[in-house]
């Protein structure tokens, strides 16, 4: 195996390229059931028939657990966003297009993936927040409405390659689950605030709910949600931008 072509690094793995293959090698404290559990994840969206890349094997190398993949060469709708930032059009047709994709991701099931909410239980009560808050974010958590759909978990223009013939395929299924899509939309929203592209964060928000009928306001109440189940994880600026959005009740 080749390893001498990294394509990315992120705070746990390194991403490399080995001629058709992608190899994601995570560190060695990161933990063997949360790689087995990604591996899981991605297998069972492959049976969905989404456009994604196929895991190849499960394996260890110098003692580091890596998931070995097919590797798709092309760019990823984040670079060429970042290419199209003097061309509101363009970047409002890419942004459309991440919208098609997710609600592609949406209109899938897959009932063995772990239930959203059970998740988002399980963040929160690991969240540093007081006891009455913990408490006001799991009654809010639990009165939404149950649904079954595939959410990507982290769905982001740089998680989307377009291929060299044009087609799109979704990486990186680690945090996978079955649920409510507009827990999904709003870590999305989330995300490009995080990125810094506020501008971009409405632009999204407004084209979602535009092509799929869903009300922004219905949305907007996962934000506090789900930001509060993000925060236990992330640098010290993330974890505080994303606690601002707990108190936020009723955001506008």
């Amino acid at each position: 195996m080749n390893l001498d072509r990294v394509i990315a690094v992120r705070n746990n793995k390194t991403i490399y390229r080995d001629g058709d293959r992608c190899v994601k090698v995570f560190n060695a404290e990161y933990s063997k059931a949360d790689v087995l559990n990604e591996a899981l994840n991605q297998a069972r969206i492959e049976e969905t028939g989404l456009n994604i890349p196929k895991v190849l094997e499960v394996t260890m190398i110098d003692g580091k657990w890596a998931i070995v993949s097919e590797f798709i060469k092309g760019k990823t709708l984040a670079q060429l966003i970042k290419e199209a930032e003097d061309d509101a059009d363009k970047k409002a047709a890419y942004i459309e297009l991440l919208v098609e994709l997710q609600m592609g991701v949406h209109a899938k099931t897959c009932p063995l993936l772990n239930k959203l909410k059970d998740k988002m239980n399980r963040k929160i009560a690991q969240t540093e927040f007081d006891a009455t808050t913990r408490y006001d974010l799991h009654t809010r958590l639990e009165s939404m409405p149950k649904h079954n759909k595939v959410c990507h978990g982290d769905f982001n223009p740089s998680n989307i390659i377009i291929a060299e013939n044009g087609t799109p395929y979704i990486i990186d299924w680690s945090h996978a689950t079955q649920g409510n899509a507009s827990a999904d939309v709003a870590r999305t929203y989330l995300l490009f605030w995080l990125n810094g592209d506020i501008a971009g964060a409405e632009l999204y928000l407004d084209t979602f709910c535009k092509k799929s009928d869903t009300a922004k306001q219905y949305v907007q109440k996962w934000m506090p949600i789900v930001a509060a189940s993000q925060s236990v994880k992330g640098n010290e600026k993330e974890r505080e931008f994303l606690a601002s959005w707990v108190g936020v009740v009723d955001y506008q």
